[in-house]
């Protein structure tokens, strides 16, 4: 089992961060549009560019999922109970890749945490 199961890199201009990593990785980037965000999905890894109002560019860190257990609910309330918040109640991927939730851990820092199908 992966702990990591995805990760996005926030983007200001999408469009200039997608044309950044194809050339200084060399590989071109699978664009598609996820929820309400427009993503890059890198080949074979769990991880994008994205361009999204819940992620600013510009020194806010990654956004890292983690892998939510086998019951994403109770994880949330244990969250609630280690002195965390719930920024986004458990949310069904559109694309049928599972379900999502977004915390804030005890330092601020918000973290996914991901359930797959």
């Amino acid at each position: 089992m992966s702990l990591i199961h995805w990760f996005e890199i926030p983007a200001a201009n999408f469009d200039r961060a997608v044309a950044f990593y194809q050339q200084v990785l060399q590989l071109q980037l699978k664009q598609e549009d996820c929820m309400t965000d427009h993503i890059a999905v890198f080949p074979d890894s769990s991880g994008c560019i994205m361009a999204s109002p819940r992620l600013p560019a510009g020194g806010q860190g990654c956004q890292i999922y983690l892998d939510g257990g086998p019951d994403l609910a109770a994880t949330l309330q244990r969250v609630k109970t280690a002195g965390g918040k719930v920024l986004l109640p458990i949310s069904t991927l559109e694309d049928g890749n599972g379900d999502i939730a977004l915390i804030e851990d005890s330092e601020g820092n918000s973290i996914g945490l991901h359930v797959e199908p």
